[in-house]
């Protein structure tokens, strides 16, 4: 047994080495050679303002300094979510926000296992015990056009990495919401209005479960609180949110 497994990992790293030769690393944003695939270099990876504690236990936005244990910022405490959680990779600018773009609006999936990685790292206080991973879905027509929905790929990610249940079609986008770009705080609100729903034929698997529900972005929160509505409606424990990038300035909610 153990020569055949040696045998197989000699051709495993042996394809690797051909691949590399085909196709050469590079760094997913600048294109500067690497020495490893789905990688950053080092000067784009500096560039990406990563979310470390001490941060808002509800929210996930950062905090000025900390206080010890578990807190929660004013804004928490002034507005509450409905999810019970939210965290996230990093703030929405730069090279982040190129990157989510490329994989929203041009097409290009090839930093999704870098997302993977980062969301489950980012993301290890929720997964633990979590019992689902569900994607913030699309409605019919914009998937449509895009033919995919970026936050199935990323929660796809989350999944092979963590092995934790997995189902897209949990949730169910009932109506045509326009684009939230360029929208205010209280705009997309009402935006997302009654704009979800619980898949009748998967309700029962909601009820009683800790779900992760994931997204690209979270910016002023309106739709992941719609859909944390209806999950926690339908009988899920907990509603905890994962998202690549936050936008933590009313002025930075642009395109």
């Amino acid at each position: 047994m153990s020569i055949v497994c040696s045998i197989r990992d000699h051709a495993k790293s042996a394809a690797a080495t051909l691949a590399d030769l085909v196709v050469p690393p590079t760094c997913l944003y600048c294109r500067k050679p690497l020495a490893v695939h789905d990688a950053l270099c080092a000067q784009c990876w500096r560039s990406i303002k990563f979310i470390r504690p001490p941060i808002c236990d509800r929210l996930g936005i950062p905090l000025p300094y900390d206080i010890g244990g578990r807190a929660i910022s004013a804004q928490a405490e002034a507005d509450p979510p409905i999810y019970d959680r939210a965290r996230a990779v990093a703030h929405f600018d730069g090279v982040l926000r190129d990157l989510v773009h490329q994989l929203k609006y041009g097409d290009s999936h090839i930093a999704r296992r870098l997302f993977g990685r980062w969301l489950v790292q980012a993301g290890e206080e929720l997964l633990q015990d979590a019992d689902l991973i569900v994607p913030v879905p699309l409605d019919r027509w914009r998937l449509l056009k895009r033919r995919f929905n970026q936050a199935a790929i990323l929660s796809k990610e989350v999944h092979k990495l963590t092995g934790i249940a997995w189902d897209p079609f949990i949730l169910l986008r009932t109506k045509r919401t326009t684009s939230q770009v360029g929208l205010t705080r209280d705009q997309r609100r009402r935006n997302v209005q009654g704009a979800f729903a619980v898949h009748p034929k998967r309700a029962a698997s909601v009820e009683g479960r800790a779900i992760v529900l994931i997204d690209d972005v979270i910016t002023t929160g309106a739709t992941v609180e719609g859909c944390a509505r209806v999950l926690k409606r339908a009988g899920a424990s907990r509603v905890d949110v994962l998202a690549l990038g936050l936008v933590t300035s009313d002025s930075l909610i642009t395109p």
